[in-house]
C-alpha cells in the first residue's frame, strides 16, 4: 500500500506541475504574442482591401470584408468570461480586477528548479492522499491548496514558509490498518490513478498541452520562438503591403 501512495502521489505532482505549465503557456502566449497576431489579422485585412481597391473583383472585395471581419470580431457572452476562473479558482487577471491590484503575470512557463523542488518535497510530505481520517485530509487539503497556489505564482519565499509551517504543525498519527482497510484503500488509490490519467490525457491532448510537447525541456524558449516566428511573418505583411499601396 505504502508504495501504491507513493507512486499515486508522484503522478499527481507530475500531472499538477505539468498543469501549471499548461495555464502558465496560455496566459503568456495571450500576454506576449497576442500583440503580433492581432498585428497580423490587420496586415492580412489591408493586404485584402489593397488588392480589392486595384482589381475592383467582387470575389476580391468580399475576401477583404472577410478579413477586416476578422480584426476585431464581436465577443460573445462565453468568449468574455471564459479566462475568468481557471482549476484554482478566479484567474489572477480577474482577482485583480475585482480587488483594484495590478496583474501579476507568470514570470515563466515553469517555475524554477528550486520552486520545483520545494514544491515536490511539500507535495510529498502534505499530500491528501497519505491522511488517514478525514479531519487530517481537510487539513491537508487546505495546505496543499495554499501550496499549489504558491507554486503557481513561482512563489519561492511563500513556498519556504510553507515547508517551515508545515515542519512545525501537528505530524499525522500513524496507525495499523486491518488487512480489509488495506484492499479498500489499494482500490481507492487504484481509481484515484485512473481519474489522473484521464486529467493527463486531456492536458496532453490540449492545444497549449501540444505545444509543450514541442519543448519539454525549455517551454519558455518555445515561446521566443515562436515570437520570433511572428515577426517574420509581419515583416514579410509589411513588405507586401509597402509594394501594393506604391
Amino acid at each position: 500500500m505504502r508504495v501504491a501512495e507513493q507512486a499515486l502521489i508522484e503522478f499527481e505532482i507530475a500531472v499538477e506541475t505539468f498543469r501549471v505549465e499548461v495555464e502558465n503557456f496560455s496566459r503568456l502566449h495571450h500576454q506576449k504574442l497576442g500583440p503580433m497576431y492581432a498585428r497580423l489579422d490587420e496586415l492580412d485585412a489591408r493586404i485584402a482591401e489593397a488588392r480589392a481597391a486595384r482589381s475592383g473583383d467582387p470575389e476580391d472585395l468580399r475576401r477583404a470584408e472577410e478579413a477586416r471581419a476578422a480584426v476585431m470580431p464581436m465577443p460573445g457572452v462565453e468568449e468574455l468570461f471564459h479566462d475568468w476562473v481557471d482549476s484554482d479558482g478566479l484567474s489572477p487577471e480577474a482577482a485583480a480586477m475585482l480587488t483594484d491590484r495590478p496583474v501579476q503575470p507568470p514570470k515563466r512557463v515553469r517555475p524554477s528548479d528550486e520552486v520545483r523542488k520545494l514544491y515536490r518535497d511539500l507535495a510529498r510530505q502534505a499530500h491528501p492522499d497519505l491522511a488517514r481520517d478525514e479531519e487530517e485530509r481537510r487539513r491537508r487539503e487546505e495546505f496543499i491548496t495554499r501550496v499549489n497556489a504558491a507554486y503557481a505564482r513561482g512563489d519561492e519565499a511563500l513556498l519556504r514558509e510553507l515547508s517551515a509551517e508545515w515542519a512545525a504543525g501537528p505530524a499525522p498519527e500513524a496507525r495499523l490498518s486491518p488487512s480489509e482497510e488495506l484492499y479498500a484503500r489499494l482500490e481507492w488509490l487504484a481509481q484515484r490513478k485512473e481519474m489522473l490519467s484521464l486529467v493527463a490525457r486531456e492536458l496532453e491532448e490540449s492545444a497549449i498541452g501540444a505545444m509543450l510537447r514541442l519543448a519539454p525541456d525549455d517551454p519558455d524558449r518555445l515561446l521566443e520562438e515562436i515570437a520570433e516566428q511572428l515577426l517574420a511573418q509581419v515583416s514579410e505583411r509589411e513588405a507586401e503591403l509597402a509594394a501594393l499601396v506604391q
